[in-house]
């Protein structure tokens, strides 16, 4: 039993390599597929699948040079702080499966294949749980709502009537000016009523701010507002 949960990485063989790399990539595919399987109906960037599938092999590998040697693992850290990832992640549920993956290479990098198995069954298990309660789904109609107005009109106060017509809940959380501060943009939080016609509700919006833009986001976080 131990021999199958810890490979021997003192004196690594080509056998010990082919079984990681193998193990690695069969288990990087099986996450690959769940994530393929969650998101079988919005649709999935399929980079991104190749790239889960791919991530803890190369992870694995790395691990596995620098296994028998303190000073380069810690030069290896030194060259990852680094890197910049240029693509931003366009839903921030994929950070998870992203660090799945460097817990998966990691694991089988270091010899632990039975224990990344176990990690991964576990995951996957975690995430399809996850998905089947659709405890990922947004389940109220919390927003944000972005609202430029010209520099003569007087926002405050102006857009209550409205938004108390359409929403449970408001409040403006940031002014700023923009085009070199010919007008305003007014960032609220907003609970918008069950029912309502988003359509209706911006309408209104528009004929007090002048037909200026207004961008209405549901899913948000309130600490990244901008």
């Amino acid at each position: 039993m131990e021999a199958f949960l810890k490979l021997p990485m003192t004196n690594i063989t080509y056998t010990t390599v082919i079984i990681i790399l193998i193990s690695t990539t069969l288990l990087g595919m099986l996450l690959s597929l769940a994530l393929a399987f969650i998101r079988r109906k919005e649709g999935y960037d399929r980079s991104f699948v190749v790239t889960l599938m791919l991530l803890p092999l190369i992870i694995s590998i790395i691990i596995m040079l620098v296994s028998d040697n303190v000073a380069r693992a810690f030069s290896l850290a030194g060259v990852f702080t680094l890197v910049r990832f240029r693509t931003t992640v366009s839903d921030t549920k994929d950070i998870t499966f992203v660090f799945s993956t460097v817990a998966i290479g990691l694991s089988t990098g270091m010899g632990y294949i039975g224990y990344a198995m176990i990690i991964t069954a576990f995951i996957i298990a975690v995430l399809l749980v996850i998905h089947a309660l659709k405890l990922d789904e947004i389940k109220d109609n919390h927003a944000k709502l972005k609202i430029v107005v010209p520099e003569s009109l007087n926002y405050v106060g102006a857009f209550e009537p409205v938004l108390t017509s359409y929403c449970t809940f408001s409040k403006l959380k940031k002014v700023k000016t923009t085009d070199f501060g010919t007008t305003f943009e007014l960032t609220y939080l907003v609970n918008m009523k069950s029912g309502i016609s988003q359509k209706a509700f911006i309408d209104d919006l528009r004929v007090i701010n002048g037909n200026l833009n207004i961008i209405l986001t549901q899913e948000y976080i309130e600490r990244s507002l901008d």
